[in-house]
């Protein structure tokens, strides 16, 4: 349980005069409560008030998992025959009703935001506590640094795994079928999410989909992978080449590889995100393969693999010590390569750390 956050929360909740917060969220639920699951279609919420005690509320089977977790105030359930918004209602206006409730509004569903205004129909609703929640997460502590860092680990295991599943003739689908099945006989329960293995000309799509199409001499073989341990994410992205590449496969590998050190290079406290991403896109630029790199450099990391910041040109946000990002640039010429080179990062206070510590030059499978 994330008791400072809460407590920080509620000072945002006391300056705007918000009674109420609820999140929907799952992965932000986790991030307060310590409190991990996925309820599926059932109600799963955290309400935080700012005069009275937070409460969870779960599905009734979850009821007993969540009291014996780490979060330290009530839990209440509900049966699936019940209605849970009657006894949200009840639990809520035990304590007044509350005049102003903030939601999230990229998260909670349009269902259940007019159950919500059903029950509470002269509260004011239009507070959004999604960027407050983003703001809160942006800075790491070092507990969640060192979280983050296993976390990391593990990918390069995973990795170490991918690439001793690479051989002439396997499928996508078959290596990723190994690298999840050995890492759930070591006790990883998760990937942070689905396992990227991709062959040849399929890596030119940055977010294709694996299948059936086997590994083949001089193919470039594209990793993208990640796992969620402790309840915090990794992400990583290597390019191996299974045989001796071509000269031009050389070539896009190194401007990759170029781009991202240099992105590396220029992380400390006081660069934008904005600034960050042009770093890494001039490289690819000046060699005149701007427009293969189609995404942005990176994204946050931590409870959940796609966290705030964005890393793109022009986002003003000053980079600080404790946030943590990946850098990931890549070249995708269609029907003919895809390369892609990540590490997430963790800020300094004069640069970064990886928390993946596979090497980056380009290893070639015999």
């Amino acid at each position: 349980m994330n008791q400072n956050k809460m407590n920080e929360l509620k000072s945002w909740m006391a300056s705007e005069q918000i009674d109420l917060t609820y999140i929907s969220d799952p992965h932000h639920i986790a991030y307060f409560s310590g409190y991990t699951s996925d309820p599926h279609e059932r109600i799963l919420a955290l309400f935080i008030a700012l005069e009275d005690d937070p409460f969870l509320f779960t599905p009734a089977l979850e009821v007993e998992d969540a009291e014996n977790s780490s979060w330290a105030y009530p839990v209440y359930g509900y049966l699936d025959s019940e209605n849970p918004w009657e006894k949200i209602a009840q639990l809520i206006k035990k304590t007044g009703l509350p005049k102003k409730i903030a939601t999230e509004k990229e998260f909670l569903s349009v269902a259940r935001f007019d159950q919500l205004k059903a029950f509470f129909p002269e509260a004011d609703l239009s507070a959004n506590a999604v960027p407050v929640i983003e703001k809160l997460q942006l800075i790491k502590t070092k507990e969640e640094i060192n979280l983050l860092m296993e976390a990391g680990n593990w990918a390069d295991v995973a990795l170490e795994i991918g690439f001793q599943a690479v051989k002439e003739g396997a499928a996508e689908q078959e290596i990723i079928a190994e690298i999840e099945y050995q890492l759930k006989r070591r006790g990883v329960r998760a990937m942070s999410f689905d396992t990227l293995v991709l062959t040849g000309k399929n890596a030119a799509s940055p977010h294709g989909t694996p299948g059936k199409t086997t590994v083949k001499n001089g193919d470039f073989v594209l990793f993208d992978l990640g796992v969620v341990w402790k309840g915090y994410c990794s992400d990583v992205t290597r390019t191996i080449s299974f045989k001796e590449p071509t000269a031009f496969q050389r070539e896009i590998y190194e401007l990759v590889l170029k781009a991202q050190l240099a992105a590396a290079e220029a992380v400390k406290p006081g660069i934008t995100a904005g600034e960050l991403d042009t770093v890494a896109r001039l490289v690819i630029e000046e060699q005149g393969y701007g427009a293969y790199f189609n995404h942005r450099l990176g994204h946050g990391i931590g409870t959940t693999v796609h966290e705030y910041p964005s890393l793109i040109t022009g986002n003003d946000l000053v980079i600080e010590e404790g946030m943590c990002f990946s850098l990931e640039p890549g070249i995708y010429i269609p029907n003919n390569i895809g390369v892609r080179i990540e590490d997430c990062v963790y800020v300094t206070e004069n640069g970064c750390v990886p928390f993946t510590k596979t090497p980056k030059e380009l290893q070639i499978l015999e």
